[in-house]
């Protein structure tokens, strides 16, 4: 019988918690979690934390190049691999893998973003030599048989025929075409039915031979491993691949700043609303002063300013958000909102308003304080779990933030002002700007086009 059975997950998951949450509380971020930077004997680097309380291992990585590196015609290539990797490698087929992956209480996933390619892997520490030998495999030696491309192709091809009728796919996708016209970024990462379609195992293989690359490979690992067994088991999973990659690599594009707004007819009783434009790159210096603005505004929940102007005042909506997207080649300011048909127009002049205030004046005093007061407060529910903990290393790699960006990530909250707010708010927020899709049938609420 496993650990996992006899100590159950949701149990374990507590304990973890109330544990780091402790630990937190009396010594600090920083202190309860001690990054290693270590390097394999093969040159793989990778952070480690080190956790001896339970049995596990979460290990996370990364690779560069994901949907946006596709091209037209192959459009929905790296989320096909990412569905196709756990069916099947070596000398296991796809029930062999996924029965071995079940007999070791292992999570094996791959993901793809619009800029990057993700793995991860939990497991029992005493099954970590088996785990990672099909990490390996699933990353040197995939199939790609064709009953699971098949399986995984139909599925993927009922997903991109439902995201036809979905009023948040349509509204996102319509988005992205006026932001960002014929550039990579535009297209789906689920890619089109007509590409999906002609996707071959070949395709596949040779995307693998393309991305899995050692220089652009980051790691995080969590959990009851030390440092000299991991950087020999790094050099088991990813020794073998290839020293560099061979992706395409996607241009720098600004998004389109006309105002505009396109309103989409389908027959449903709420109208999805979704807005943006151009934000910031997680390396600007602006960009924690952006994040704690954004909270005020939108990415507050029942604090945002969105919130109770919206709905908590007005009941004019089921739900309104904002949230910076960080994108490798642009940033992106953006937000969203769902409201009866008959609230569009009135919904979408709160939201204009709200903006036009903030760029305008910036926030209160009592604002940056609950701001602060809550990101600096919750930032330790992100390292609750090995999971999480892995998944925060990963990103602090991955944008380049530094060792010490635990440490530090608090003090950069509390250092902001409010003149710092109001200057990035003038900066940040261009309502004239506005890109704005609108998916339903919004009582008397029209598309207005660029050069309107």
């Amino acid at each position: 019988m496993s650990f996992l059975q006899t100590f159950p997950h949701h149990r374990w998951k507590s304990v973890v918690a109330a544990t780091f949450l402790y630990l937190f509380t009396s010594i600090g971020v920083s202190q309860a979690v001690e990054i290693q930077q270590i390097k394999s004997p093969g040159g793989i680097s990778a952070w480690l934390v080190e956790d001896k309380s339970l049995p596990l291992i979460a290990m996370k990585f990364s690779f560069r190049g994901g949907a946006a590196s596709d091209g037209v015609e192959k459009s929905g290539l790296a989320n096909m691999l990412s569905a196709l990797l756990d069916e099947g490698a070596g000398s296991l087929d796809s029930q062999a893998f996924q029965t071995k992956l079940e007999d070791l209480a292992t999570r094996m996933s791959f993901s793809t973003g619009k800029d990057n390619f993700y793995g991860q892997v939990q497991t029992l520490s005493r099954n970590k030599d088996q785990t990672f030998e099909l990490l390996k495999l699933a990353l040197t030696k995939p199939r790609f048989d064709e009953t699971p491309v098949e399986r995984i192709r139909k599925q993927i091809l009922l997903g991109i025929k439902r995201s036809e009728n979905s009023p948040n796919s349509v509204a996102g996708k319509a988005w992205a075409k006026l932001a960002f016209g014929d550039h990579p970024y535009a297209r789906s990462s689920s890619g089109e039915a007509a590409s999906v379609s002609k996707i071959t195992a070949a395709d596949l293989r040779d995307l693998t031979s393309r991305l899995f690359a050692k220089d652009t490979l980051i790691i995080s690992v969590v959990g009851n491993i030390d440092a000299k067994t991991l950087g020999a088991d790094l050099d088991k999973i990813f020794g073998s691949l290839a020293e560099k990659s061979a992706m395409a690599k996607v241009p720098e594009v600004e998004v389109n700043s006309a105002f505009r707004r396109q309103v989409i007819e389908m027959d449903i009783p709420q109208s999805i609303i979704q807005f943006g434009q151009k934000g910031l790159k997680r390396d600007d210096k602006d960009f924690i002063p952006a994040y704690i603005l954004n909270y005020v505004l939108g990415g507050g929940g029942f604090a945002s300013r969105l919130y109770k102007e919206v709905r908590e005042k007005r009941g004019l909506v089921y739900s309104v958000y904002t949230y910076l997207n960080p994108l490798d080649k642009t940033g992106l300011f953006m937000g969203g909102a769902a409201t009866k048909n008959e609230s569009v127009g009135e919904t979408l002049e709160i939201i204009d308003q709200e903006l036009k205030r903030i760029a305008a004046d910036g926030v209160s005093k009592a604002e940056l304080k609950d701001a602060k007061t809550y990101l600096t407060g919750s930032y330790p529910l992100r390292f609750d779990s090995n999971s999480k903990i892995a998944s925060q290393m990963l990103g602090i790699q991955m944008e380049n933030l530094g060792l010490d960006y635990i440490d530090k990530r608090n003090d950069l909250i509390n250092a902001v002002t409010i003149d710092d707010l109001k200057r990035i708010a003038k900066q940040l927020i261009k309502p004239g700007n506005l890109i704005t899709t609108v998916v339903g049938k919004p009582v008397g609420v029209k598309s207005i086009p660029a050069d309107s």
